[in-house]
């Protein structure tokens, strides 16, 4: 798994026009992408450094703050540029795997007390954010 972390002032994911996920306030926007080794395993620990994360102002983290997450699924985390101008989106595991995997994420943060917020799989989405920093944080698991 595959999941770019931002310190944010506040993010939200609209969806034909309606706000289907917002958080105000500091916390942390995360796209997660899937690949198709990825595992319940993964996501577990993908949750738990998302939760445990200290890049918060400070270097406090999520679960020091109890600051919220908005968790956005990103099958483009996968995408292949290297040769050519037209990415390939081989990596990234279709849909029926990579759904699951993501909604795992959130079950795992939210049973480790974290308030989770979402955008919506398989969607177009208008990801809205204040980057703080600007910080942004690469992860793999």
């Amino acid at each position: 798994m595959r999941a770019v972390v931002q310190r944010v002032g506040g993010a939200k994911v609209v969806v034909g026009g309606e706000t289907v996920g917002e958080i105000t306030g500091e916390g942390l926007c995360v796209l997660v992408g899937v690949t198709h080794d990825d595992t319940h395993e993964k996501a577990d620990r993908l949750a738990r450094k998302l939760w445990g994360l200290r890049i918060l102002e400070g270097e406090r983290s999520c679960s020091d703050t109890g600051a919220p997450l908005l968790v956005v699924s990103q099958f483009t985390l996968y995408g292949d540029a290297r040769k050519g101008r037209r990415p390939t989106w081989q990596a990234a595991a279709p849909g029926p795997v990579a759904e699951p995997l993501v909604e795992e994420v959130c079950a795992r943060l939210r049973a480790l007390g974290a308030r989770v917020e979402t955008g919506r799989f398989g969607a177009k989405m208008e990801v809205s954010l204040t980057n703080d920093g600007p910080f942004t944080v690469l992860l793999e698991v």
